[in-house]
């Protein structure tokens, strides 16, 4: 995974699978996806920014000890959801 180049879509989809097989944490997952996000000089195709967004926030909670307020088997369904639409 790339730690200076903006990331393409392979990168951004394998963040939301290293998720789910507990490979980094969502707050990981979230500082990195802040880094692009909050980067104005970037440019972003529909669909790179559609998930970029899901990543930046994926650790927010209920409250100071809920779950997330995203499961796991949400995340799944964004994963599935961003293979179908890069798939078009």
């Amino acid at each position: 995974m790339s730690d200076g180049e903006q990331p393409g879509l392979d990168e951004i989809e394998q963040r939301f699978a290293t998720i789910l097989d507990g490979r980094i944490s969502r707050d990981e997952a979230d500082r990195w996806a802040a880094r692009w996000v909050l980067d104005d000089s970037l440019v972003w195709g529909d669909v790179a920014w559609w998930a970029l967004c899901l990543l930046h926030g994926i650790d927010l909670a209920h409250g100071p000890d809920g779950p997330f307020l995203h499961d796991d088997e949400q995340v799944r369904r964004w994963l599935e959801e961003l293979r179908h639409r890069r798939s078009r």
